[in-house]
């Protein structure tokens, strides 16, 4: 493809375990005996920030089940602290932690992200979620999680409160003036005085706002309510998609819900998440993915598609078609996940094990096997379309699969000049062309 002029795409990765192909760990060079270990997340971070990303990310989890032996403990390590650790041995890359609305203290967690983004000057965003499982409620003395409906009615004031915490005072207001004996301006310094359904805070934050204002704000449900949630409190949204089509689906309902706000001018940032295997010929990427899907167990990836479709797929016979799944409006789980495996069925019409070969790594974010050139001409096309601002890595191996990125593709992009060679800013909004 020729070289485009303007558009520059932005990068993340989801740090997760030894990597998100569920057979990871099993790989002889896996490192699985590192994912406790937070200077393997500070190495993975300074990787991150060679290749110029723009963040790290980390999702979180409030339970672990440990029911099965190949059980993952992915969330070792809390997100809040991890990217504290790793702030002391980078400079640029955004550091990117995923709160619960259902479960956090607003206060405690705003104060957190902001100490952060002060100790960092500016490079802190957070993932707002409404958790998923009974498992987690079970954690936070509930017998089990709210409906849908009421963790979004929740999450909506935690959103607003959040906001008004991060901005509740300016560090200017700090005066320190030792000839007039006057520390603070009292006057500039105000409670919130927030009361809604769910949370009575007066205020204001003990931390002032931070450098870059307050925390980049990420959303990345895909329900109606989700979707609403993102287009009023978002400055950049994570989504899941297959393909071109989804992605356009998705793209197209967050504009439309934008348009329906009092903001309507507003633009929020899509980075649909992005699996990639590369090599230096195409049989050379195709044989990562195969060394990766024969080792994962049959019964680990069927677990999984349980989980993801909410019924049991255990006694699915795997070289026969997917059997028939009920609508979208029927579900009541993770949508945006749902839409997808019903957008990979309807595109491929694969077998049970065709479908697992997809959902293996990413559980069916878009999938790209090459070289770095096939790789990048398909990255070009969703920039070009409009769909994406930027992807959110999940490699399938780590630090592997982001070695073989940093090393392979980024120089592929930089050369079509659609993405840094180098960091032009210091905060996380900087990164984004936020400011």
């Amino acid at each position: 493809m020729e070289e485009m002029q303007g558009k520059q795409l932005h990068l993340g990765v989801l740090l997760y375990g030894c990597g998100h192909h569920q057979a990871a760990w099993l790989m002889p060079d896996s490192s699985i005996e590192r994912i406790g270990d937070i200077a393997y997340y500070q190495s993975l971070a300074q990787l991150a920030e060679t290749g110029c990303f723009d963040a790290v990310f980390f999702a979180d989890n409030h339970s672990f089940p440990a029911n099965d032996s190949d059980e993952m403990p992915a969330f070792w390590l809390d997100p809040v602290v991890s990217l504290t650790a790793i702030s002391q041995v980078t400079n640029y890359v955004g550091l990117v932690s995923t709160i619960s609305s259902t479960f956090s203290n607003p206060f405690t967690a705003s104060r957190q992200l902001l100490s952060l983004d002060h100790i960092t000057k500016g490079r802190v965003g957070w993932n707002l979620v409404t958790s998923m499982t009974d498992g987690e409620a079970l954690n936070h003395s509930m017998e089990e999680l709210p409906s849908h409906d009421k963790r979004y009615e929740k999450a909506e004031e935690f959103a607003a409160l959040m906001n008004k915490l991060f901005l509740s005072w300016d560090s200017k207001e700090f005066l320190y003036d030792r000839a007039e004996r006057q520390l603070i301006n009292p006057v500039n310094i105000r409670p919130v005085n927030h009361k809604g359904a769910y949370y009575k805070v007066k205020g204001p934050s003990t931390t002032p706002k931070s450098p870059q204002g307050k925390p980049v704000a990420m959303q990345a449900g895909a329900s109606k309510q989700g979707i609403a949630l993102a287009s009023k409190y978002a400055d950049a949204v994570y989504s899941v998609s297959w393909n071109l089509n989804q992605a356009k689906k998705f793209h197209k309902k967050l504009d439309e819900q934008v348009k329906q706000n009092k903001d309507c001018e507003r633009y929020i940032k899509v980075f649909p998440g992005l699996v990639t295997y590369v090599g230096r010929t195409h049989e050379e990427a195709l044989a990562k993915k195969s060394a990766l899907d024969e080792k994962l167990p049959v019964e680990t990836a069927l677990k999984r598609l349980s989980f993801f479709l909410q019924q049991d797929c255990s006694n699915w016979e795997i070289d026969k078609k997917v059997p028939t799944l009920p609508p979208v409006e029927e579900f009541m789980g993770p949508v945006g996940r749902y839409e997808t495996i019903l957008e990979i069925i309807n595109d491929t019409q694969p077998t049970v094990k065709e479908l697992l070969g997809y959902l293996n790594a990413g559980g069916g974010h878009f999938t790209l096997i090459g070289t770095p050139k096939e790789i990048v001409d398909q990255i070009e096309v969703w920039l070009e379309a409009g769909v994406a601002d930027g992807f959110n890595l999940m490699p399938p191996t780590l630090p592997g699969s982001l070695e073989d990125f940093v090393d392979l593709i980024v120089p592929e992009m930089q050369k079509r000049n659609i993405f840094r060679k180098q960091y032009e800013g210091r905060t996380f909004r900087e990164h984004l062309g936020l400011t």
